[in-house]
């Protein structure tokens, strides 16, 4: 499978490598690669260049983002929510049309200073955006609701067994996302509806920020118990 992650950040790098172990052909996708390599500083989180983390991941392309996203079968939008649909312009409505495309972002307003708010929701959703601006891709949202390292690793917490969620149009797009999440360690994939359904896991992200600064930790998720 060829999997193109659009984003150098640590949601993108953590997806790259996940898929990357699991045997998929990745790539990922940004404006200027040669710039991206060049950069010597961290990121406010304290995570290292990119090129740091690609020269332990050789692997895995790096290619500008309309040849990313021309490559992948699959394409991940591991990008900022406030800058995805401008993002994914730059990739190419062709070049995502008939793909499954994963959205992992999250619409979050840090112009307030912390904690953010959500540039879009209760009537509406990144995810749904994105499906309307590109109708020809197959948008599923997922993965946005728990920090990156549990995405490709659920068993890194003491308890796996823990939910995550899908949303969709596309029964068979969804099928397909379900079957990556299963590879990566999920075991419990909740599938919400349609696209609309991103709007709630969209705004679980006030209460999982709240829940990050109280546990003084991002390595938690959310259980649904029957």
């Amino acid at each position: 499978m060829k999997t193109a992650v659009l984003g150098t950040g640590i949601v993108g790098r953590t997806i790259a490598g996940g898929a990357a172990r699991l045997g998929h052909e990745v790539v990922i996708g940004t404006r200027d690669p040669q710039a991206t390599l060049r950069r010597t500083e961290g990121d406010t989180m304290g995570n290292p260049p990119f090129g740091v983390w690609h020269a332990d991941h050789a692997e895995v392309g790096l290619l500008p983002f309309a040849e990313a996203a021309a490559y992948g079968e699959n394409v991940v939008n591991a990008t900022s929510g406030g800058s995805s649909l401008e993002i994914l312009a730059l990739a190419g409505a062709e070049n995502l049309a008939g793909k499954v495309l994963i959205d992992v972002a999250n619409p979050l307003d840090f112009s307030a200073g912390f904690p953010p708010t959500l540039l879009v929701k209760d009537t509406d959703s990144l995810g749904e955006q994105i499906q309307r601006a590109f109708p020809d891709a197959k948008v599923v949202k997922t993965l946005n609701t728990v920090n990156a390292a549990v995405m490709v690793d659920p068993r890194a917490l003491a308890d796996g067994e823990h939910s995550i969620f899908v949303s969709g149009n596309d029964t068979a797009a969804k099928a397909t996302v379900t079957e990556l999440l299963q590879g990566f360690g999920w075991k419990d994939v909740i599938d919400l509806g349609d696209i609309s359904s991103a709007r709630g896991t969209e705004m679980l992200l006030p209460i999982w920020l709240r829940l990050m600064n109280v546990l003084g930790t991002p390595a938690f998720n959310f259980r649904i118990v029957r």
